[in-house]
């Protein structure tokens, strides 16, 4: 049994104080949904008279319910793409030594570097020829481009750290290389993909220009856009802004909560890898 020193308190004393830290922007978070309109006292100060009224007008008003579902959809599709996409794309780059490879590599990294803001109006324009703007796919072709270079990265990577025993035994016994690479390789690509489960669902939930270029007008919102209706030029509802960001963060919290453990582990694995 290990002894509880000054060390132990000191440790215990320094993550009690990086928790409060993280939780403060949620409290204040929580603070200003459940304040009325009247008042205005610091962000910091409890709330003297607390009503929950404000999530049920901030979901009527804004239509929460079906930017949810849009979210929803967009955020599962995208990243779906974006792993399939990615990882069968970084198979060959990391396995074949050949020069192609080496230059495809290279030239997919190309979009790491591109910020993609120089790129709005030329794909703004390209969607609204496809007939696409307004809906929930120009979003999914949007993001599908636009993350799978950081993730063709993360992916080759870890599979040029990956052995090649399971997968050249596979290929002894008859496996062609696609066979092997769904049964044998993409397997052992668990705590990458997770990694890149997770920052992408994370960025494509939480983008808030992209919707608003994309779906401004439609009927078809997710969740930054319908609470960014709560702001205008005159007159803001703040409180009904603050309830909404507390409802559009939820499912995040609560997926986050639920799979915390293959979270930490995916996470840990993709840095060692």
């Amino acid at each position: 049994m290990n002894r509880y020193t000054w060390r132990t308190l000191l440790l215990e004393a320094v993550m009690v104080l990086t928790a409060a830290a993280f939780a403060f922007p949620l409290y204040i978070l929580v603070n200003l949904s459940l304040r009325t309109p009247g008042d205005s006292a610091a962000a910091m100060v409890p709330t003297s008279d607390p009503t929950l009224a404000n999530y049920a007008d901030a979901w009527r008003q804004a239509g929460l319910g079906g930017a949810i579902v849009n979210s929803a959809v967009v955020t599962g599709l995208s990243v779906l793409i974006i792993v399939v996409v990615s990882a069968l794309a970084a198979y060959p780059l990391a396995r074949v030594s050949a020069g192609w490879s080496r230059v495809t590599f290279v030239l997919v990294m190309f979009g790491l570097l591109l910020p993609f803001q120089l790129a709005l109006i030329p794909l703004y324009q390209t969607i609204r020829d496809l007939g696409l703007l307004g809906t929930v796919w120009s979003l999914v072709l949007f993001y599908s481009g636009l993350q799978v270079p950081f993730s063709v990265f993360l992916y080759t990577g870890f599979l040029r750290a990956l052995p090649r025993g399971y997968e050249e035994a596979a290929l002894i016994d008859g496996c062609g290389p696609l066979r092997a690479f769904r049964s044998v390789v993409f397997p052992q690509l668990r705590p990458i993909t997770g990694t890149v489960v997770i920052l992408n669902t994370i960025f494509v939930w939480n983008d808030f220009l992209t919707p608003l270029l994309y779906l401004s007008g439609s009927p078809q919102q997710t969740i930054p856009v319908a609470i960014f209706g709560f702001v205008g030029q005159y007159t803001s509802q703040w409180q009904l802004v603050f309830a909404g960001l507390v409802i559009g963060v939820a499912p995040i919290l609560v997926a986050y909560f639920l799979m915390q453990k293959h979270i930490i582990k995916g996470f840990a694995g993709g840095i060692k890898g």
